[in-house]
């Protein structure tokens, strides 16, 4: 049965987030189904993260296991036009052996972005959170960096996530802005549920004045939650790339027949 992972694109805004569930419109639901028609047979899709309602992705990765071969081309045409308009395939290629998009991945760049202004923008509504205020940058970075290492988010994470490790490593969390278009870019070999949503709301509040950038610190420290900012909302966050271990991605020609040991 050969491995294939693609790599999708897809506006979350009308979606239940990714993860299959009954009677709700989801993005593996969707991709799901189409994979079905293609192979006419039932056919599991893994997905390298669980991104919640009304996230958007540039890159999201997924791998299933085919009851046999189909050009990647044709792969991705299918899916693209079965799974429908706010879903777009992008990328297929054959994997190889065993891979898997959630459990093989090494780390995941995610984006939220924000309109600071006086007045909405429609052009950008669907993929911003509105902030009605200009934003002080400076404030934002510094803060920013001291997310930066290794630490305990237990204060950075949503009220209802299960994980029992809260420790995570983020490797670059920069602030940048085009005009009133800012953009905070977080790198990191794993997250906790709504934890970029709770950085992106935090450097908000210490751009505003609400809260100093030294509460970063002491949430690390006490783990509580109301030393963090707000849950800033779901449609400013885009899942970008997901990074995996050189040659998983783009196997040489046969490759995909070799077996891959842990």
């Amino acid at each position: 049965m050969p491995t294939y992972r693609i790599t999708i694109e897809y506006n979350g805004t009308a979606f239940c987030g990714w993860q299959r569930q009954p009677d709700l419109l989801t993005i593996q639901g969707q991709l799901e189904i189409a994979a079905e028609t293609i192979f006419r047979q039932p056919i599991q899709i893994q997905g390298a993260g669980r991104t919640d309602s009304g996230v958007h992705a540039l890159g999201q990765v997924a791998s299933f296991e085919a009851p046999h071969p189909i050009d990647p081309k044709h792969l991705r045409r299918g899916l693209t036009a079965l799974a429908g308009p706010d879903i777009s395939v992008i990328e297929a290629a054959l994997a190889p052996d065993r891979f898997n998009a959630r459990f093989d991945a090494q780390g995941k760049h995610y984006r939220y972005q924000l309109i600071a202004r006086r007045s909405p923008s429609p052009l950008h509504a669907l993929y911003s959170h509105h902030v009605p205020a200009p934003l002080d940058l400076e404030r934002m970075a510094t803060a920013a960096a001291m997310l930066i290492g290794e630490h305990d988010f237990a204060g950075f994470r949503a009220a209802d996530c299960g994980r029992e490790n809260t420790v995570r490593e983020l490797s670059q969390v920069t602030v940048s802005a085009q005009g009133t278009l800012i953009a905070i870019d977080v790198k990191g070999t794993a997250f906790l549920k709504n934890m970029v949503r709770i950085i992106a709301g935090t450097l908000i509040d210490v751009s505003r004045g609400r809260l100093e950038p030294e509460t970063i610190s002491r949430g690390f420290e006490s783990k509580d939650r109301r030393f963090a900012g707000i849950t800033a909302p779901a449609k400013g966050l885009t899942l970008v790339e997901v990074f995996y271990p050189e040659g998983w991605l783009r196997p040489k020609p046969g490759s995909a027949k070799k077996k891959i040991t842990d």
